[in-house]
């Protein structure tokens, strides 16, 4: 099943068709993209079950916003692929990757324009994001994947000057300028997959590939990730999952490269879709 926000409205993409769930369920489910998520098992047995035939309108592209734009808690995990560990200069995490937070004021939809905030060092990070279906409390990694709705393709782009400024880093606020965290076009539930722990994911600029990886490669994948956020804290329906990025960023780079006015940065997972963003000058 994929599922996307189309015009802020909940939809089901079937091929190239949309259909509004809330219509289509006759009003069972919410119109709300981010609020199906508290309903998740018992909207996954509908969507499954409906004989939707030919229902649903095309759609354009544009029109598609995050898949959760709303999340109670919004995740980004760090050093979780070793060459980019490597580029970055740190030790490769052994019991728990660095974990941080992104505002859910910086989420935008699948094509965007992104503002470069002025002065600064604005960077790359293509990510695999995974979205909470059942909150998840102490769940062992062998149950994990029960607890997620469904993957999506993630941008965390940063601003690399504010990030180092003071005397620790600031990795929220740095990744959290507005249109630094999109997502989308759609979020793909697990078994449409061929192997959700072994999704392709690449990242160029103005047509260059700039970084290319593969989940595969994870340090801590998507359940080990699951479970030892869950042993800490409750994981809410909705909450997102940043889960890091492949080697390739403009910070690990000699010399180091940054995004510029007029670039065009498309992310993309083999499988799920990709993202575009424009960027634009302050």
């Amino acid at each position: 099943m994929r599922i996307a926000n189309l015009s802020g409205r909940l939809t089901l993409v079937l091929g190239e068709r949309a259909v509004d769930v809330h219509d289509a369920s006759g009003h069972r489910f919410p119109a709300d993209p981010q609020a199906i998520y508290e309903q998740w098992e018992e909207f996954r047995a509908w969507a499954g079950a409906a004989d939707l035939g030919d229902a649903g309108r095309h759609f354009d592209a544009a029109d598609l916003g995050a898949p959760a734009p709303a999340p109670r808690q919004l995740f980004a995990i760090g050093l979780n692929y070793r060459e980019h560990v490597d580029e970055a200069g740190f030790t490769q995490p052994e019991d728990m990757p660095p974990v941080f937070t992104k505002f859910v004021s910086s989420i935008t939809g699948p094509l965007s324009d992104v503002v470069l905030p002025d002065g600064g060092h604005t960077d790359w990070e293509v990510e695999l994001v995974a979205v909470i279906g059942k909150a998840a409390r102490r769940v062992r990694e062998a149950d994990a994947w029960d607890h997620v709705a469904g993957l999506t393709v993630g941008q965390d782009l940063s601003e690399r000057v504010l990030q180092m400024s003071g005397p620790a880093p600031q990795f929220g606020l740095a990744k959290s300028y507005p249109g630094f965290s999109p997502m989308g076009p759609t979020l793909v539930t697990p078994d449409e997959l061929d192997d959700p722990d072994a999704l392709e994911l690449t990242c160029s600029i103005n047509g260059e590939e700039v970084q290319q990886g593969s989940t595969r490669q994870l340090i801590f994948p998507v359940p080990a990730l699951i479970a030892k956020l869950s042993e800490v804290l409750t994981l809410f329906p909705g909450d997102v999952i940043y889960t890091g990025t492949p080697a390739g960023v403009g910070l690990g780079r000699t010399p180091q490269r940054w995004l510029q006015p007029g670039d065009e940065l498309v992310s993309s997972i083999h499988g799920i879709g990709e993202l575009r963003q424009r960027l634009l000058p302050a």
